[in-house]
């Protein structure tokens, strides 16, 4: 059999030496990776505008990722602080799975994702014509829906598999989980797109510092959030 996209295969090999050393970080790349390969399987099947750009974007993505991972397990303190907490939380065995799930995802969207936007609108920003701007975003958008034919696998194959009660979850309160993680994930990926392409039309460094500042203090609190360390009102910060 031919082997994967080597991202696919690189997260595989992730998973299967920590779901054997009992490492719950396997939880969000559990996720991430049912998700890599609908989009990759979505890019190859012509389910975008501009698969060469969203097969790009998808890998500078998924290095963000890598990157931070590194970074983490050679120095904690040297990963950003959003991975930090997630990764921290995934070792610490009082954490639900939904909030290790959850706390992944905001790292990697409401942080990474601004900076692999960035990575690729910037350098072709300035040439894109109004419309081939709005095809970009399009592309983003559908992502989306990817995200949302995913969350049944996620819950079948990652959540039900370390948290077996969340089947009940589900029976009892219905779609929640849906809605915390498609509708609550499209909020996220509306404000990132939002954050990357102010970024990149930022003329002066002290505008982007700024924005770099607010992305990194408001992924922090979303994540401080995920862990019910913020209240009330940071649940109400973390949507």
């Amino acid at each position: 059999m031919a082997s994967e996209d080597p991202v696919i295969d690189q997260m595989q090999s992730l998973i299967d030496v920590w779901e054997e050393n009992g490492d719950r970080r396997a939880i969000f790349l559990g996720c991430y990776v049912l998700m890599t390969r609908n989009m990759l399987a979505a890019v190859s099947s012509g389910g975008f505008e501009d698969e060469v750009w969203v097969s790009a974007l998808l890998h500078r993505f998924a290095a963000y990722y890598f990157q931070a991972l590194e970074a983490y397990d050679q120095k904690p303190d040297g990963a950003p602080g959003v991975w930090q907490v997630a990764f921290n939380a995934a070792h610490q065995p009082h954490t639900y799975v939904m909030q290790n799930l959850i706390l992944g995802m905001n790292a990697h969207i409401n942080y990474d994702l601004v900076f692999a936007l960035a990575d690729l609108l910037e350098p072709e920003w300035s040439g894109l014509s109004p419309e081939g701007r709005q095809m970009r975003y399009r592309d983003h958008c559908q992502v989306n829906e990817i995200i949302y034919q995913t969350i049944n696998s996620v819950q079948d194959q990652v959540v039900d598999r370390y948290s077996p009660a969340m089947e009940w979850v589900d029976k009892l309160m219905g779609p929640v989980d849906e809605w915390l993680t498609s509708d609550l994930v499209s909020d996220w990926r509306e404000e990132v797109w939002e954050n990357a392409t102010q970024l990149i039309q930022s003329s002066e460094e002290t505008e982007r510092d700024a924005l770099l500042r607010q992305v990194e203090q408001r992924s922090l609190r979303r994540a401080h959030s995920i862990l019910g360390e913020e209240g009330f009102a940071g649940l109400i910060d973390l949507i």
